[in-house]
């Protein structure tokens, strides 16, 4: 690794503020390279934390961290922040079992203020904390550093729509790393962003307000002017101002001078203020500057060479819904695919090139993304709706009230379904069997393989009403994909071994590690494949044959696919004893997927071994009943 020696003595921020401001544009240049070569051994976000160096740098320079509270949105741009202050050395176990997480942790850091592994919360929270500050009469500033793909999610304008009625001394500083909203800043906007934000320019505006105050019509054509001029020097000014912020900028994010002057006063200013400022994503690296999007999120690769493509044995599940979706779509032309701003990571790369006018990234929206599809359904298409786990949790009332209570034929593509390994806990899909199985005219699905995955994505097409297909993060078994679709028989499963005693129950990808447990105690294993409708006809015959009943899932056990089993088992008043295999009662930390599966009982070895307990256990009940 390159010699970093300002970066060796900076461990905390008050190092940091003891610098002279000549010594940060180097150290931003050790900083970089220190994360370049990091990332590159043990995988993570690259491009979006190369690109906020600078603005770490500063905001660290200038506030009185951890008393003043910095919220980072989203959070996997945090790198550089996480290296200032105090876990340089934990970078080396970055997105590692029990190493340093890739988002910010209040439990981590008293410098992580806020989690935010989701995006579109730091405004909201940093206005929560700011509005505390003032009830308090404390002079702490609370900072929400929001990126410009986290400000279209729609709980952003709700806070800053807020904002301006808390009264509260909020900062909001947008990292616009697309330039998606900007246009291109330079040495005049850099200039007028610090006059305006100096307390010269600020302290006029405020006495022009009480002066003006005595006539209200020339004190609303003059916020008017002063709206419209900033509006004419750059577009998006107008649109913050309505919401009632002191808009500045935009600025060169990666113009430290420029960054530490104007965040500087900033904060002397009262009231909601809105600092922009453009970044690059991959910014010192040119080869995530040319392909930010290939370099978002990496594994461990050579920085001197670059990320080369890996030939592939097997195409995984995001793979496989992606060539599923195409074929679908040259059949009917009513499909149309929506995602909340996850193309490339749902697979959607392929159908957004071939089918551009039936393809609709929304942005970070996920509560939109439903109600449009249920509008789309509504006039006789069949949107297909593709969408993380833990993503469509945020959409659950729309999930219930504009889709599953209309009954509409809305097709849900749930990837990363199960535990997803070094994103952790956030990320995980540990919930969905439970929140989607408890609604009305909703289908679930749990392919097993690759090729059921496929066949079950034709199935949910083919229903009218509400279907769920939730798959996990990579690889499948291997088996082998048949190109002709045929939809499933509804609430059916399939026995795919036949043994005694005991019956394995298995949904979704776990019966991979079924199978295997099942040969080595000669159970019976079945591949339940619906988690709603069930095949009560299968459990029941399984249960009158058994002496044990197994259910395994990768999912949170309570109100899982196994909690459905034995509801129906009371319900129809047949009692066998029942042992429930899932996701334990906890947030299931990150690591190497197969460990945490294995960690949580789910490998075959584990489940031989609950088994096992479980008979033993059995058998002593039955002792004991004897002896009495």
């Amino acid at each position: 690794m390159s010699s970093t020696p300002l970066l060796d003595n900076i461990q905390w921020p008050h190092e940091l503020r003891a610098l002279e401001r000549r010594e940060l544009a180097p150290l931003a240049d050790e900083l970089r390279e220190f994360i370049i070569q990091s990332v590159a051994r043990t995988g993570g976000h690259l491009s979006s934390n190369l690109g906020t160096v600078e603005l770490a740098i500063a905001l660290h320079y200038v506030f009185d961290t951890p008393r003043d509270r910095l919220v980072w949105d989203v959070g996997h741009q945090t790198y550089a922040h996480k290296i200032l202050t105090g876990r340089k050395s934990g970078m080396s176990r970055l997105r590692m079992k029990n190493g340093l997480s890739g988002f910010p942790r209040r439990s981590e850091s008293e410098y992580d203020t806020f989690g935010t592994a989701h995006s579109s919360t730091s405004i909201s929270a940093a206005l929560g904390m700011a509005t505390a500050f003032k009830r308090a009469h404390s002079e702490q500033r609370a900072i929400a550093i929001i990126g410009d793909g986290a400000l279209t999610g729609g709980m952003a304008f709700e806070a800053m729509n807020n904002a301006r009625h808390t009264g509260a001394d909020l900062i909001v500083v947008l990292n616009d790393n697309e330039m998606s909203i900007s246009h291109p800043v330079g040495a005049l906007s850099n200039h007028l962003a610090r006059i305006m934000s100096g307390r010269f320019y600020n302290t006029m505006r405020r006495g022009g307000e009480k002066v003006l105050g005595v006539a209200p019509p020339i004190l609303e054509f003059a916020k008017r002017w002063e709206e419209h001029m900033k509006g004419m020097v750059n577009p998006p000014a107008t649109l913050f101002e309505e919401f009632g912020f002191n808009y500045i900028g935009p600025i060169d994010g990666h113009d430290l001078d420029t960054l530490i002057s104007t965040l500087g006063n900033v904060k002397k200013l009262e009231g909601p203020q809105f600092l922009h400022v453009v970044t690059r994503k991959g910014k010192g690296y040119a080869l995530a500057e040319a392909d930010p999007i290939l370099y978002h999120g990496v594994t461990p690769f050579d920085p001197a060479v670059g990320i080369q493509p890996k030939p592939s044995s097997k195409p995984g599940y995001t793979q496989i819904f992606g060539d599923w979706l195409c074929d679908m779509a040259a059949l009917d032309p009513r499909l149309y695919a929506i995602t909340p701003a996850m193309c490339e990571g749902s697979g959607l790369v392929r159908f957004s090139k071939d089918y551009p006018e039936r393809y609709f990234d929304v942005g970070i929206a996920e509560q939109h993304a439903l109600t449009f599809a249920a509008g789309l359904a509504c006039e006789g298409l069949k949107p297909v709706v593709a969408i993380y786990s833990t993503f469509l949790q945020r959409a659950y009332d729309q999930l219930i009230h504009d889709i599953a209570l209309q009954n509409l034929p809305v097709v849900f593509a749930i990837d990363r379904a199960g535990l997803v390994g070094a994103d952790g806990a956030t990320h995980a899909g540990s919930f969905d069997l439970t929140y989607l199985r408890c609604l009305p005219n909703m289908t679930v699905m749990a392919p097993a393989d690759e090729n059921e995955c496929r066949q079950m994505l034709f199935t949910a097409f083919q229903l009218d009403g509400p279907t769920a297909v939730r798959y996990p993060r990579g690889s499948g078994p291997g088996v082998a994909i048949v190109q002709d679709m045929i939809a499933l028989p509804v609430g059916q499963g399939e026995m795919r071994r036949q043994g005694r005693t005991v019956a394995i129950l298995a949904f979704g990808a776990v019966l991979t590690p079924s199978l295997e447990a099942g040969e080595r105690l000669n159970a019976s294993v079945a591949n339940m494949r619906f988690v709603k409708p069930l095949d009560e006809t299968l459990i029941t015959r399984l249960a009158l044959t058994h002496d044990l009943l197994v259910t395994v899932e990768e999912n949170t056990i309570q109100g899982g696919a196994g909690s459905a089993v034995g509801e129906m088992l009371a319900r129809e008043n047949i009692a066998i004893p029942l042992l429930h295999l899932g996701l334990p009662d906890r947030f299931v930390d990150q690591g190497d997927p197969a460990a945490l599966l294995a960690d949580c009982g789910l490998d075959a070895q584990g489940i031989v071994s609950a088994i096992e307990r479980r008979r033993q256990e059995l058998k002593s009940l039955r002792s004991d009943s004897a002896s009495a």
